[in-house]
This record gives structure tokens, sequence and C-alpha cells, in this order.
């Protein structure tokens, strides 16, 4: 009995001191290395909406028409753990009514490739392993983990420069919350030219015309959890134009729309991911450390009160002995 006695409260206090040490452990040491950017990630994102487009084959701009952006990221595995960064190769295609069907990014409006290659844990730019472009900035595709409620300056591959991004509230997407970032682009120059026919530039007396290309966007609006940085949901009205050299005006729409969304199942693909991670960080970063300090302390509580006692109380040995010299005395 008595050893069966002292070994309880010593069990209770060590498995107590294990708890609280492994639940400080998983939110100190674990979770920061869990957090990171995955390295094989497959993910299809569809944006869609109304607006406008240049037709080449009736060589003029066609309104009111479905306008899709498909945007497919997939992860290099094998350059991603040579350089220990995130390596993403992205693949964006614009499609009207007519290309869509095809299936085929060659046969749609635009089709541009890219490779990105970020900072897993900050999601800052890396500038290595074939990264195409070099672009700048806090966020592009995703944000940084733990989204503060900041300005952040977002990579706009159309415009090829950074866009600030301010935090404009929250919102809800699907029941999850998140964080939303909002901005605009003042029509701008993208750098990029293109010889068209003069008559479309208003100038029918000359052939060709070497022509600017300019853009602008009324509305960025994305819907980011705050944990992760995923996007759950994201709007964007885009305008891409042709301006005759040295033109104040826009001459041709090449594209254009008021709203373009993530459509139903993009958003149900993004919250769902975004929900399996966010539950994740949340166990290892907040509820274990909780969970450990309060059992961990509770257990070791409990075996210090059991220890403290049972120093206290006599043996039971030792008091019949006492007894015993007693009644020999007598």
């Amino acid at each position: 009995m008595r050893r069966t006695a002292s070994v309880l409260p010593l069990a209770l206090l060590g498995l107590g001191v294990f708890v609280l040490v492994f639940g400080q452990l998983l939110g100190q040491y674990v979770e920061p290395r869990v957090k990171r950017t995955p390295l094989d990630v497959d993910t299809t994102s569809v944006l869609t909406g109304a607006g406008s487009y240049f037709d080449a084959s009736a060589l003029a701009t066609v309104d009111g028409k479905r306008i899709t952006i498909t945007r497919r990221i997939v992860g290099d595995v094998a350059a991603s753990e040579r350089s220990g960064n995130a390596v993403w190769n992205v693949s964006t295609q614009i499609d009207t009514p007519k290309t869509l069907p095809l299936r085929d990014p060659r046969r749609s409006l635009q089709w541009t490739t890219e490779r990105w290659v970020t900072d897993r844990r900050t999601n800052l730019p890396v500038h290595c392993c074939g990264e195409q472009p070099s672009f700048r900035g806090d966020a592009y595709l995703k944000f940084p983990f733990d989204v503060r409620r900041r300005t952040y300056t977002w990579w706009d591959d159309v415009l090829g420069a950074a866009v600030p991004l301010k935090f404009s509230g929250t919102t809800t997407v699907l029941g999850h919350e998140g964080y939303v970032f909002a901005g605009t682009v003042a029509p701008k120059p993208t750098g990029v030219f293109r010889q068209v026919p003069g008559a479309l530039m208003g100038r029918p007396g000359q052939g060709r015309v070497r022509a600017e290309e300019w853009y602008a966007d009324a509305g960025i609006e994305l819907a980011v959890e705050r944990r992760t940085g995923r996007i759950m949901n994201a709007r964007i009205a885009p305008k891409v134009t042709l301006r005759a050299p040295g033109a104040r005006h826009d001459a041709v729409t090449l594209l254009a729309s008021d709203r373009l969304e993530f459509t139903d199942a993009t958003r149900r693909a993004q919250v769902a991911q975004t929900s399996r991670d966010s539950r994740r960080l949340e166990a290892l970063g907040e509820t274990a450390p909780v969970l450990g300090t309060v059992a961990g302390g509770a257990l070791a509580a409990a075996g210090m009160i059991l220890l403290v006692r049972g120093r206290r109380r006599p043996a039971v040995g030792g008091t019949s002995q006492a007894v015993d010299r007693a009644h020999t005395d007598d």
C-alpha cells in the first residue's frame, strides 16, 4: 500500500509536466514548421462574368458576351525540394463563348504561362529556379500566413507591377470568415505594343500602326482567410485597351468587364481546402497549447497535492511501533 500510494502522485506529476511541455512544443516548434506553402499544389480556379472582347475575325469589339478566365497552378516538387522554396508553374487562359468549348489554351483569346517562386514561410518572392516574370509584392496567388488588417501589395500580372490592396472589412464565404482587401488600378500602359490596322486607330490612311496597350481595373476585391492566406473569393473588373501613339483616349477595347468573379465550384473548392488547412493550424497553434496547459497543469497540480499529503501522513508501520513502545514502558 505504501509503495502504490507514492507512485500515483509521481506518475500524475510526470504526466502533467509531459502534457504541458508537449502542448507548448506543438505551438512553438511544430506549428511554425507546418505553416509552410505546399509544394505539391495542383489547383484550378475559374472566374467568369459578362463583358466585351475584341473579335479578330470581325475586327470589332463585341459586347455582352461571357468571359472566362481559367488559372491552373501546378507545383514543381523536384525544383521546390532542391531550392527549399515553393516553385509553382501557372497557366492562365482567357476564353470567350467561341474558344471555351475548344478546351485548348492555344486557341483561347489569350494564354500566358508563368513560373512563380516564393519563400514558403513569408510568401515573399525569391528570384531563382527559372522564375518568370520577376515579380514583387507581399501577395500573389495567396497572401502570407496570419493575415493582418493592413495594406498588402498585390502583384498584378497584367500590369506587371504591384498594386496596393487595403483592408476594407470582413466577409463570410460559404460560412467561413475572411478579410476583404480591395483596390483599383488607374489606366496605365503595360509596356506592350501591337501592330494593328491603321483603320482601328482612326488612321485609315496608314496600313499598320504600332498601338500601345493600356490596362485598368475598376475594382479588385479579394476575400482572404486569416490563418492560411488563401483566397476564398475574388472579383475583378479589368479593362485592356489599345491607344494610338501619343493618344490620350482608347481606340480599341480588347477586353473589358465590370465584374469577373470566382464560380460557385471554385469558391466551394477554395473554402474546403482553406477549412482543412485552417483547422490544422488552429489545432497545432492554438488548441493544443491551451489544452496542454490546462490538462497538464491540472495533472501536475493533482500529483503535487497527493505527494504533499502523502508526506504529511504518518507511516502505518511507524505508528504501530510507537504504540508498542508505549505499552512496554507501562
